[in-house]
């Protein structure tokens, strides 16, 4: 596969990559950075809006907006005038956790996670906000990651970065709620002293194509896995820079596959060898993505 890059300045974590395809425009946001970005690609057009504080993650909103997650809480965002309304607080301690990895699913509620840093104890949890309120529904992790939905909706995945492993849940369309979570991948630990070219990375942020396959970033693995929903890997794809974040599907026929990676805190004889670190990786898949669903308001 040809990988290549946005021509854009590299991020220190790149994360939530997000095709609008109303505005033929990639959206993501660099964490530690403080910062949102959005690369339009008929007029190869670079914006970016700058924050006092971190954005874990987003979803579109109808008529333009954004729906933020940021440490301080969820909010509102309108990217053409810069107007933010804050929608909920934070429901934890600011100090050791902040909101992560998020998604709308197929009826348009807003499901995210929190980080807790430091990692153990595993204080972290899974929110959903629908119907204005902001309800915890899972916890006992320390890096909530992996959101994603089956085609037909009645799965939904999550993963626990820090603890190598993905869930499944069943997942109750009508009601929004979940049941019977499993293991559905495991990878093992790195070990103390491992080489990372013999470590194959910990479960990040991912996407699902249309054949209900989940494409998982391997951050520090330097790959990209697609999985069957079975679990068994399908693919490995290599990649130029040792940490990838997450995955996302799009263009007109959402066979471009996005993949933000990191740069932050990495060595630097590592980037010195990788110069996309950070970057936006772009290469074509043969199955196509699933559309990206759109949060209420």
């Amino acid at each position: 596969m040809q990988i290549q890059a946005l021509p854009v300045p590299p991020s220190l974590l790149g994360e939530s990559p997000t095709w609008w395809p109303e505005q033929g425009a990639l959206y993501w946001t660099d964490i530690p950075g403080l910062k949102l970005h959005r690369w339009i690609v008929a007029s190869s057009r670079h914006d970016e809006w700058a924050f006092e504080t971190e954005v874990g993650s987003f979803a579109p909103l109808p008529g333009g907006h954004l729906l933020l997650a940021l440490r301080s809480g969820l909010a509102r965002f309108d990217p053409a005038t810069g107007q933010r309304t804050a929608l909920a607080d934070a429901p934890y301690d600011r100090a050791l956790l902040r909101f992560n990895d998020g998604k709308a699913d197929p009826q348009g509620r807003f499901w995210v996670g929190t980080i807790c840093e430091p990692r153990d104890p595993p204080r972290a949890a899974l929110y959903r906000w629908a119907a204005g309120k902001l309800e915890a529904v899972a916890a006992d992790i320390s890096v909530s990651n992996g959101l994603g939905w089956s085609p037909d909706g009645r799965t939904m995945y999550w993963s626990d970065t820090h603890r190598h492993q993905v869930f499944a849940f069943d997942f109750d369309a009508s009601e929004g709620t979940l049941s019977r979570r499993r293991v559905f991948a495991s990878f093992a630990r790195k070990t103390p002293g491992q080489d990372l070219a013999t470590y194959g990375g910990r479960p990040d942020g991912a996407a699902v194509d249309a054949e209900g396959c989940y494409w998982v970033a391997m951050f520090e693995g330097q790959r990209l896995l697609r999985l069957a929903p079975s679990g068994e890997q399908l693919l490995d794809v290599p990649l130029p820079a040792r940490c990838p974040t997450m995955p996302c599907f799009g263009g007109p026929d959402l066979r471009t596959l996005f993949v933000t990676t990191a740069r932050a805190n990495r060595p630097a004889e590592e980037l010195a060898a990788q110069p996309l670190a950070g970057a936006v990786l772009t290469l074509r898949v043969e199955v196509p993505g699933l559309p990206i669903h759109f949060a209420r308001g």
